[in-house]
């Protein structure tokens, strides 16, 4: 089992920035991808960005240039940096950790943190 807190969200005003932090404690495998999501309300949950065991990136297209993701791996843990935040960045950011096994190179089992609330006012 995998637990993830996550921690940093909030009220901020447009063009503010945040930092989120998602510890992961458990069974966390030697190749991971760590990553953030998030959830407007009525929406579905959408990938914002993720970061490899090696440090190799992904953004969605709306954040490129405004988040940055990071992790510490000895500590388990990934960041979020929101720049320049946006009215529609507005939602339920959720961590999630993907266990791949080192022998298959398989995904194996994922985990959800509970979400923390960012809303950004205008």
């Amino acid at each position: 089992q995998v637990q993830l807190v996550e921690s940093g969200g909030g009220l901020v005003q447009a063009g503010g920035s945040l930092r989120l932090s998602c510890a992961a404690s458990g069974s966390i495998f030697r190749i991971n991808v760590m990553g953030w999501y998030r959830q407007a309300p009525g929406k579905q949950r959408d990938l914002v960005a993720y970061i490899t065991t090696y440090g190799s990136t992904n953004y969605a297209a709306s954040v490129k240039g405004r988040f940055t993701i990071s992790r510490d791996n000895a500590k388990n843990t990934v960041y979020l940096q929101m720049n320049s935040l946006k009215p529609e960045d507005t939602a339920v950011y959720y961590c999630n950790v993907i266990n791949y096994s080192d022998a298959s190179k398989r995904r194996v089992n994922d985990y959800w943190g509970q979400g923390t609330q960012v809303t950004v006012s205008s």
